[in-house]
């Protein structure tokens, strides 16, 4: 299997192109954003305020990355249990953004969301967080700084890997169909 390109911000005819079980390397900017982070987020909302950066087209990874050691630009950043961030799916993706990244399963909602949104969900690999720190070429915290490894950064990848769990068709990897 080869593995498809894919270039942040990532448009609508690449995401309708992207199939469950797809190996891709993905490179541009994208926005990290944890459980707490997606606390605050749904709390701004609620709050009428506006966010202070636009989800809309980004690529949301699940991640705290470690604090770099000298002459790194991040320190370990392996994907977080993206299950913990089903809560929040609708109000992410009603603020446009067309894509998650994290490790493991989602929840039935999630899927149907992602159908709704045209967006997708990829999966990178756990316990690989040293390795795929290497993917990343800079990172700046863009909000919610008091928040340590749970801040909202803007992080640089070049071939970051990783593999579409569910299509925007709903298609889950997961599942197993007999």
């Amino acid at each position: 299997m080869e593995w498809i390109k894919i270039q942040t911000p990532i448009d609508d005819e690449t995401i309708s192109s992207l199939k469950k079980g797809d190996l891709c390397l993905i490179s541009g900017r994208i926005i990290t954003a944890r459980d707490k982070a997606h606390e605050r987020i749904e709390d701004f909302l609620k709050e009428g305020k506006a966010l202070p950066f636009d989800l809309k087209g980004e690529l949301i990874y699940y991640v705290g990355p470690t604090p770099p050691k000298e002459g790194m630009v991040i320190g370990s950043a392996g994907p977080t249990t993206s299950s913990r961030m089903d809560p929040f799916s609708e109000i992410m993706l009603s603020l446009g953004i067309k894509a998650m990244m994290g490790k493991g399963r989602r929840d039935e909602t999630t899927k149907k969301l992602l159908v709704k949104y045209k967006a997708i969900y990829f999966a990178t690999f756990g316990g690989a967080g040293a390795y795929l720190s290497k993917r990343i070429k800079s990172s700046r915290i863009i909000a919610f700084e008091d928040l340590g490894p749970e801040a909202v950064y803007e992080l640089l990848v070049d071939d970051f890997p990783a593999v579409v769990a569910i299509d925007s068709k709903g298609d889950d990897i997961y599942e197993v169909k007999f």
